[in-house]
């Protein structure tokens, strides 16, 4: 993966990623480039299709100012370019990119919307090969059905198709032959009347206008943009196919405890599933004891073949002494989500005679929900006795095991 570049380092090739959009076709609520696509943010699936290209030296996306905070989460751990703010439209937003990587002093750019995420390394690949060659190369597909002009839902001409192409990103070009195109066009814009200007829609368009020869290699069908909603479901559908799911089996134990004499009652309690409970006793442990988010954490690194509780924490490590256990249970998750995994669903049951469990399941599921930040109907928390037999049986401790079924790209 790339590293931050340096300041003061020439970049062969960079990529800035578009990411300006408001998504006012898909609707209100999050900007789609911000939603999430089968469990990764389509943002966050984007950059790290580049950031692994052996062949690109640096990321910077272009995003909207009021979308930082969106931006921030959606690249948390990742090493790229910081963000730039881009302008009212997608040609602003690539102009004042082009401009913000001039110190980096870079041979090529390739421009991609970030609203295709399935872009592929073979696809990168194709585009800097072409770049050996020429200043400006694009993706294309050939136009396979037949297109005809509409008005007033009208049919009213049949377009011959052959030399029809649909045009892909990422789109890749000498770096100084694009910004000399894109500073044409801004100052042609400027000298024009404001209805007259107009907007190119991609930089190949841009490139054409400034007489700029434009070539192009193949594009894959898979690397389609997200426009509404639909789009997201076909692109997971499409993920689907590409994943597999796997089960991680969590078990543990922790022995009870009677509180000291002088305790107030009113300080007396259980943790179990992040949930204080009003008991005469406490769960004995080096952390927190927490007998079922402990069972979740290590349902959770089975699932994806990464050790233990005890591997990651280790009991005798005093950075842990009474540590809360959601520090292990996102770090449990952010391993998976690191690996692009989905956490399907989490089955988990408490053992004990008592305190009684079921008046707080629904607040179990709720922390835990709201803890990993995904729907709550994908934790399940029960209970069970043993009828009085072993060791729960006799009060002496409690158990608690899960199951954690997760989605991992294969």
């Amino acid at each position: 993966m790339a590293t931050m570049p340096d300041n003061t380092k020439k970049l062969e090739t960079i990529a800035i990623l578009v990411a300006g959009g408001r998504s006012e076709r898909m609707g209100g609520g999050l900007p789609k480039q911000y939603r999430d696509l089968a469990g990764v943010n389509v943002l966050r699936r984007t950059v790290k299709a580049f950031l692994e290209h052996p062949e690109i030296d640096g990321v910077r996306v272009i995003i909207r100012r009021e979308h930082h905070p969106y931006y921030r989460k959606a690249i948390e751990g990742l090493s790229l370019i910081p963000c730039a703010v881009g302008g009212d439209s997608r040609q602003e937003s690539v102009r004042l990119g082009l401009e913000s990587i001039r110190h980096f002093s870079p041979k090529n750019v390739l421009i991609h919307d970030v609203a295709r995420p399935m872009v592929s390394a073979q696809l990168i690949s194709r585009v800097i090969a072409g770049l050996r060659e020429q200043a400006a190369v694009i993706p294309v597909l050939k136009v396979a059905d037949t297109i005809k002009r509409l008005e007033n839902n009208k049919i009213i001409d049949t377009i011959p198709r052959d030399g029809l192409v649909f045009v892909q990103t990422p789109q890749g070009f000498a770096y100084e032959t694009l910004v000399a195109a894109h500073n044409q066009a801004y100052k042609q814009a400027r000298n024009m009347p404001v209805a007259a200007s107009g907007e190119f829609t991609d930089d190949a368009a841009v490139c054409e206008a400034a007489g700029i020869a434009v070539y192009s290699v193949a594009g894959e069908a898979a690397n389609f943009k997200i426009t509404s909603t639909e789009d997201i479901e076909k692109m997971e559908m499409a993920l689907g196919l590409n994943f597999e799911t796997r089960t991680g089996l969590g078990y543990d134990v922790h022995k009870l405890a009677a509180h000291d004499a002088d305790k107030p009652a009113s300080k007396q309690s259980i943790k179990i599933c992040g949930v204080r409970i009003p008991f005469g006793h406490y769960l004995v442990g080096h952390s927190d004891a927490d007998v079922g988010l402990h069972a979740i954490v290590d349902a959770i690194l089975g699932a994806i073949g990464s050790g233990d509780i005890g591997s990651h924490f280790p009991p005798d490590d005093n950075r842990w002494k009474g540590a809360d256990s959601e520090r292990f249970l996102l770090h449990a998750y952010e391993l998976l989500k690191n690996r692009g995994g989905e956490l399907v669903n989490m089955d988990v049951t408490i053992i004990c005679e008592r305190p009684k469990i079921t008046p707080y399941r629904e607040e179990m599921r709720e922390h835990i929900a709201k803890t990993l930040k995904i729907d709550i109907g994908r934790i399940s928390v029960k209970a069970t006795t043993t009828e009085r037999l072993g060791f729960t049986g006799r009060a002496e401790g409690i158990a608690a095991q899960a199951v954690a079924n997760v989605r991992l790209p294969r």
